[in-house]
C-alpha cells in the first residue's frame, strides 16, 4: 500500500493511477483489494474485489458506465473523499457525504471500504452504496437496491434489481430502460404483514458466519438460505449476487486451494428463471441491449391499435416512448399521445387511421442497408399500404407487420465462417476456423481443465465467455463420426444442458465451443464438504454432457475413435453424481468397491444396489430411480462401443421418453469382478 501501514488505512492525499505503479490498497488480511481493475478492452474498472482468488471476483465497483483508461487517478481528498479523474483532469465520480472532514481511509477485512474522520467515525463506506453483490457482515436497510450489471465484464446498469421495499418485502424486479420503470416482481419473500406491523421484513441481512436472512420487526429471522446447508466463513469466501440473467446467486469458495478453485452455488434464486415471465402469454421478457443499429422508428400520425397494450408509460416524452420501444424486442409500435406511452406487442388488432384519433404511433422497423437510402423515399408509400390495410383483416395486418418488423434477415456482427447450407449442424452451430479459435482463445493461453485425451480453454467470442474443448487424438477416420455427433448435439436442446455453439473440424483439428458454465464445474458441487443431498443429485443428471476426463478403452485401442468415447465418459460423471464420489478412490485401492464403475456393476448383477450407497437414507426411498441410473451407467460404459447408445438416447433415457432395457455385462471378455 502506498500510504504506509495498513493499520493506519489510506492517508488524505494518496492516490492510484489505473495501469502504472500501486494499481490497489488491500485490506490488512489481504482478502480484499481496492483500486483499478483492468478489463479485457485494456480499459479499467474502479472496484473491489476478492485478491486471493485466482479470477479476483468483483464486489463491488463505481462508475461502471464509463470505465477508465489507462492514466487515470484516484485521490483521497478530505473535502470530497474517493475522487475519480481521467487522464485530462476531468472528475467522472466522486464518493458522496454530508459532513465532515476526511482523515483517512480504510479497505477493511471485510471487504468494506470506509471513509473515517478524526474520531474514526464513518463519513461514507462502500457497504452502504452496494452495486450488484453482498458479503458476509453486510446489512441492507429499507428500500436498499442491489442492480445487476450488463455482462460479466460490462458493468453499465443492467435490467434486474433486488429490492427490500419499505413494506419490507424482498423482491427481483425486471427494469425498464431508460424510464427505470419496475415491473411486477418476478420473485418476492412475502414479508409484509399489512395487518401485523411487528412480522414485516426490517433489514436484509448477511451475516458474518454465512447465513442470508431477512430480520423482521419482531426480532424473528426469515432465512433464504438453509441454517442446515452451510460451511464455515473461516475457510470459505462468500458473495450474494444479482447476476446479470436476473438470478440471485448466494456462493462460496474455499479459502485453501486443495478443496477447490472454482464458486459453488447454495442457492439460485429462482430456482429456473425460465419459468418466470414478467408478461403474459408464456412469453420471456424481452428486453436486451441497444438497438439503435438494427432498428429505426417510423412516426404515423392519427393512427392507433387501441387493443395491443401490454404496457403504460406515464409520464413520458415522445423521445422517452420510441427509446423505450426500440430497446424492447417485444414492442412492435407504441402510440404516444399527450404525456402518455402505450406500448404495444403482437397481435395487433382494430387499428385505425383517423383525423379524430388523437396522438401519434411511431413504428418499429428494422435497417435494411441496402434500402437504407431510400427510407425518405419509401415512406408515405408505406403509410398509405398501413392506411388502406388499417380497414381489412386482422390476419393481413398482422402479416404486414410481421414482414416489417421480423422479416428482413437480421444483423449480427459475427466471426466470419464458411457454412454448408445441406448440413443441420451448419444450419444450426457456428462453424468456426482454426484461426478464429487461436484468436478466440488468445492462442490458448487459459486452462480450465484436461483430460487424457482433451483440452478445455476459455475463451471469448463477441464477449461472450466460452469453454473451448479441443480434442488431440481423433484422426481422419472419424470425420463421419464426428459429423453425426455434431447434428445430434446441435438437434438436442434442453434447458439442462449446457449449450454447444460452434466446433473447429479443420485439418487435424477438432475442436468444440460450448458456453460457459457460470457456476463452476461439477467436480465443485459433488466433492466439497458440503454434499449435495439425493433430491439435487437425482436432479442433476440431465444437466451435464459427456467429458473425455473419464477415458472410454477406446482410445487403448487401434480401432479408430468415434464420438461414443463421450457417451463412456457420461456414463462415468452420471455414476459419480449418483455415489457422490470420484471414480477412482484412493482409500478404497484393494478394496472391491476400488473402482466405482466395477463396484455399481457387482452391486446391480448380484441385486445389492441398496449398499452402493449403504449411509444414504434418503436412496431408500427412491431405490427404482436408482436402478434406473445404475442401468443408464452400464448401457455407457460397454466396452464395446457399438452397443453404448448415442448421447441424444441417453437424453431421451434419462427423461423416461424411452423405456431403459436391461444391460449387458459392459466388458467384452465377460464378467469381471473387484473381488
Amino acid at each position: 500500500m502506498s500510504s504506509g501501514s495498513q493499520d493506519q488505512g489510506v492517508s488524505v492525499g494518496n492516490s492510484l493511477v489505473a495501469g502504472n505503479g500501486t494499481t490497489r490498497w488491500l485490506s490488512p488480511s489481504g482478502d480484499f483489494a481496492f483500486g483499478f481493475y483492468q478489463l479485457p478492452n485494456e480499459l479499467f474498472l474502479l472496484a473491489i474485489w476478492y485478491d486471493k482468488i485466482p479470477n479476483k471476483t468483483i464486489i463491488w465497483y463505481a462508475n461502471g458506465d464509463i470505465p477508465t483508461p489507462k492514466g487515470s487517478r484516484l485521490e483521497l481528498n478530505d473535502s470530497r473523499g474517493l475522487v475519480l479523474s481521467n487522464p485530462q483532469g476531468s472528475e467522472l465520480w466522486r464518493s458522496e457525504f454530508t459532513w465532515g472532514i476526511v482523515y483517512s481511509g480504510l479497505m477493511n477485512n471485510t471487504g468494506n471500504f470506509q471513509l473515517r474522520d478524526k474520531s474514526f467515525e464513518t463519513l461514507w463506506d462502500s457497504f452502504n452504496h452496494p452495486t450488484d453483490t453482498l458479503v458476509p457482515t453486510q446489512v441492507m436497510e429499507l428500500n436498499g437496491k442491489l442492480s445487476s450489471r450488463q455482462g460479466e465484464f460490462n458493468f453499465s446498469r443492467g435490467r434486474f434489481k433486488l429490492h427490500l421495499q419499505n413494506d419490507g418485502n424482498v423482491v427481483l424486479n425486471l427494469i425498464n430502460f431508460p424510464s427505470n420503470y419496475s415491473y411486477e416482481p418476478y420473485y418476492g419473500t412475502s414479508t409484509a404483514d399489512a395487518n401485523n406491523q411487528t412480522n414485516v421484513g426490517q433489514r436484509l441481512i448477511f451475516d458474518q458466519s454465512g447465513f442470508l436472512y431477512i430480520l423482521k420487526k419482531s426480532g424473528e429471522k426469515f432465512y433464504i438460505t438453509n441454517p442446515n446447508q452451510n460451511v464455515s466463513t473461516d475457510g470459505f469466501y462468500y458473495k450474494a449476487t444479482i447476476n446479470y440473467d436476473g438470478v440471485f446467486t448466494i456462493a462460496y469458495y474455499p479459502k485453501d486451494p486443495k478443496n477447490g478453485q472454482s464458486w459453488v452455488t447454495v442457492k439460485t434464486i429462482p430456482e429456473n428463471i425460465c419459468l418466470y415471465s414478467t408478461f403474459t402469454g408464456g412469453e420471456a421478457n424481452g428486453h436486451q441491449g441497444s438497438q439503435d443499429d438494427l432498428y429505426t422508428m417510423m412516426e404515423l400520425p392519427n393512427t392507433d391499435w387501441p387493443k395491443s397494450d401490454y404496457e403504460i408509460l406515464s409520464p413520458s416524452s415522445l423521445q422517452e416512448c420510441k427509446e423505450s420501444c426500440l430497446q424492447d424486442c417485444l414492442c412492435v409500435l407504441a402510440s404516444f399521445n399527450q404525456s402518455s406511452c402505450w406500448k404495444k406487442k403482437l397481435p395487433l388488432s382494430y387499428g385505425r387511421k383517423d383525423q379524430g384519433v388523437k396522438g401519434i404511433s411511431v413504428l418499429k422497423l428494422m435497417k435494411n442497408d441496402a434500402a437504407l437510402p431510400n427510407v425518405k423515399k419509401d415512406h408515405d408509400t408505406l403509410i398509405i399500404v398501413i392506411s388502406v390495410l388499417l380497414g381489412s383483416s386482422v390476419f393481413i395486418i398482422l402479416m404486414l407487420v410481421g414482414a416489417i418488423c421480423f422479416g428482413f434477415p437480421y444483423k449480427f456482427k459475427k466471426i466470419k465462417s464458411s457454412r454448408s447450407k445441406n448440413s443441420f449442424v451448419d444450419q444450426n452451430l457456428q462453424h468456426f476456423t482454426f484461426k478464429e479459435i487461436v484468436e478466440a482463445t488468445s492462442n490458448f493461453r487459459e486452462e480450465l481443465g484436461r483430460g487424457s485425451c482433451s483440452i478445455v480453454y476459455k475463451g471469448t467470442i463477441e464477449m461472450i465467455s466460452v469453454a473451448v474443448k479441443k480434442l488431440d487424438k481423433l484422426i481422419q477416420d472419424s470425420d463421419k463420426e464426428f459429423q453425426t455427433e455434431m447434428n445430434v448435439i446441435g438437434q438436442t436442446n434442453h434447458r439442462n444442458l449446457i449449450r454447444l455453439l460452434g466446433y473447429c473440424n479443420e485439418g487435424q483439428h477438432r475442436i468444440l465451443v460450448y458456453e460457459l458454465m457460470r457456476n463452476g464445474t461439477l467436480a465443485s458441487f459433488l466433492f466439497t464438504p458440503l454434499k449435495p443431498d439425493w433430491n439435487q443429485r437425482s436432479h442433476t443428471e440431465t444437466g451435464i454432457r459427456g467429458t473425455k476426463g473419464y477415458v472410454a478403452p477406446d482410445w487403448f485401442r487401434s480401432a479408430p475413435i468415434t464420438a461414443k468415447v463421450d457417451t463412456y465418459s457420461f456414463g462415468v460423471l452420471l455414476l459419480e453424481i449418483i455415489c457422490c464420489r470420484k471414480n477412482v478412490e484412493k482409500e478404497f485401492v484393494g478394496e472391491e468397491k476400488g473402482i466405482l464403475t466395477d463396484w455399481a456393476y457387482d452391486c446391480y448383477k448380484t441385486k445389492r444396489l441398496d449398499i452402493l450407497l449403504e449411509n444414504d437414507c434418503e436412496v431408500v426411498n427412491d431405490m427404482k430411480s436408482l436402478e434406473k441410473f445404475v442401468m443408464i451407467v452400464i448401457w455407457c460404459i460397454q466396452e464395446d462401443p457399438l452397443r453404448r447408445p448415442t448421447m441424444k438416447e441417453v437424453l431421451l433415457m434419462l427423461e423416461g421418453t424411452v423405456e431403459v432395457a436391461i444391460p449387458p455385462s459392459p466388458y467384452l471378455y465377460g464378467s469381471v469382478s473387484v473381488n
